[in-house]
């Protein structure tokens, strides 16, 4: 009895550690220290990557992040935003003049065809731009002579502090328009695009944070119109980041700038029903963790990042648990290959691998 006692305790002991092995965890990654929050990064696969900052960097790495190469340094560029269509097409949008000092570009978005070596600012028709917060790349499959191939529509928005635009390439980036979407909201901050043709914008109702609230658009035409899905009903909010790890699930980060400490919760929004509604789930109470960044692995399992530390939850946010993913976590960039193989990266004060 006490030998099939042992073997039953030293099995299970071996399938805890098993599955413990395979449990994901973020771990920090070497690079050029920097004194603030970082805003973006993006990988074409598990490998190859970029990341850029508002000193107008951009960085480069082959492999995975063990290393990496700074492409880029431009004085007076504050880079928000970075996307890749593969290896070689990217483009790097910046925030504008006028909100952070001693940034002096104005040119809202750059591009390259040469995989981050050389960089060249974007024409594009429609209103001036002032600056882009994200942007999204959709690859739509159809049929070519025959064979499956893609069509790349990119979509960018921003900015915070207004005022409210998009960009939009139907053509890989080889040729942009622009709108005003001051009509619809003040503040752009994401996107995220399920197709062509239907996407959310995170947003805000006003440039002043005194009086704003958070707000989620959506369009059905591409980005032609929207029309509002959320709005919160505190002042001083804005939403800040957007994550959908299905068609029908997808998740809102919602950022409180009031000064009053003694309101504590955070919250997010969530929706179950494709983006038509909304509803407010509980993060944490916290008056000073203000959030950022947010990706899920799948519809229950993801991530948070906020000013102090990042949370994680596996029961589609009912519950959350406070983990390391550094100060200040803006971006979360979630990827799942062919074969089921999940890996992550995510920015803030420092890069963090999952």
């Amino acid at each position: 009895m006490i030998r099939l006692i042992l073997k039953i305790t030293i099995l299970y002991l071996a399938m805890t550690w098993a599955l413990f092995s395979q449990e994901k965890v973020w771990r920090q990654l070497t690079t050029e220290a920097y004194a603030g929050k970082q805003d973006d990064i993006t990988f074409v696969d598990e490998n190859t990557g970029w990341y850029v900052n508002g000193y107008g960097k951009i960085f480069y790495t082959s492999n995975g992040g063990t290393t990496w190469e700074k492409q880029l340094e431009q004085k007076g560029s504050f880079f928000r935003t970075i996307a890749f269509v593969d290896k070689n097409i990217g483009f790097v949008g910046t925030v504008g003049t006028d909100y952070f000092p001693n940034v002096t570009d104005t040119i809202p978005l750059y591009g390259t065809k040469d995989g981050g070596k050389s960089w060249k600012p974007i024409a594009y028709k429609g209103p001036y731009v002032k600056g882009l917060c994200a942007i999204d790349v959709v690859r739509e499959q159809f049929i070519n002579h025959g064979k499956i191939d893609y069509k790349v529509h990119l979509f960018g928005v921003g900015r915070v502090g207004s005022p409210a635009n998009i960009m939009i390439s139907h053509d890989g980036g080889e040729t942009w328009t622009s709108h005003s979407m001051n009509n619809d909201c003040k503040m752009l901050f994401d996107i995220k695009m399920l197709n062509k043709n239907e996407g959310f914008a995170c947003a805000a109702t006003s440039e002043d944070i005194t009086q704003s609230n958070a707000l989620i658009l959506k369009t059905v035409d591409g980005g032609a119109t929207w029309q509002k899905v959320y709005q919160s009903t505190r002042p001083f909010e804005t939403t800040w980041k957007v994550a959908f790890p299905s068609k029908s699930v997808g998740y809102v980060t919602i950022q409180s700038y009031n000064p009053d400490t003694n309101l504590k919760q955070q919250r997010v929004a969530k929706t179950v029903d494709g983006g038509q509604t909304w509803r407010e789930i509980n993060l944490t109470e916290d008056s000073a963790a203000r959030e950022f960044g947010i990706g899920f692995i799948d519809e229950n399992h993801g991530f948070v990042g906020t000013m102090n530390s990042g949370f994680e939850t596996k029961d589609g946010g009912t519950t959350w648990q406070k983990i390391d993913l550094g100060r200040a976590c803006n971006k979360i960039r979630i990827y799942k290959e062919a074969n089921e193989k999940v890996y992550g990266y995510a920015i803030g004060v420092n890069v963090y691998k999952l």
